[in-house]
């Protein structure tokens, strides 16, 4: 954005309603407004409601004549905008809570991620289909059901250390499976 001096010329377009200087000021102030009050973590929408009162304000004054240093625009324009921000936080209504971040795109939608989820899980199911019955069951019960340790181990008839080793196991015997089948899918 080119910082730009502003002269009594240039007012006097706007004042007189020059569509090229009005669309020159909307968008150089209206940027500057927007990189203001997005620091200031207002919503988009509101963004848009002080803007428009400021520049509303901001052309009845010049159109009042009561700017009379061109040189200064930038400021009594920041001014006017400072005073707009005041009120709609008086309002209580219009304003926005400082607490939470800016409006920002969901990034947690990732339906590509969610596919190469939906087939790993699908794929260890298939592999978990195939190993011996015993196995199948024990890493179900755990790791799937998510049920206590001490009943699996009484299910087993094992005792919480030979649980481990037969958890272990099935789990080496599962990941083996898996890379198996993933090399072959790779080829």
């Amino acid at each position: 954005m080119d910082f730009i001096g502003f002269d009594s010329a240039y007012l006097e377009k706007l004042a007189a309603g020059e569509a090229a200087t009005e669309e020159h000021f909307s968008r150089y102030f209206g940027e500057l407004i927007f990189i203001k009050l997005r620091a200031r973590r207002f919503d988009g929408h509101v963004i848009d409601d002080i803007r428009q009162e400021t520049f509303l304000r901001v052309l009845q004054a010049l159109r009042n004549g009561s700017i009379r240093q061109p040189e200064a625009i930038g400021a009594f324009v920041n001014s006017v905008c400072n005073n707009v921000v005041l009120e709609f936080q008086r309002t209580g209504s219009r304003t926005v809570n400082f607490d939470r971040p800016p409006e920002t795109p969901d990034r947690s939608i990732d339906s590509e991620q969610d596919l190469i989820e939906s087939e790993r899980r699908a794929h260890v199911r298939h592999m978990l289909a195939r190993m011996p019955a015993r196995n199948r069951r024990l890493l179900t019960a755990v790791f799937l059901d998510e049920r206590p340790l001490e009943e699996v181990c009484n299910e087993f008839g094992v005792d919480r250390n030979y649980l481990r080793v037969l958890l272990f196991r099935a789990r080496m015997q599962l990941r083996q499976a898996v890379r198996k089948g993933a090399g072959r899918a790779g080829t």
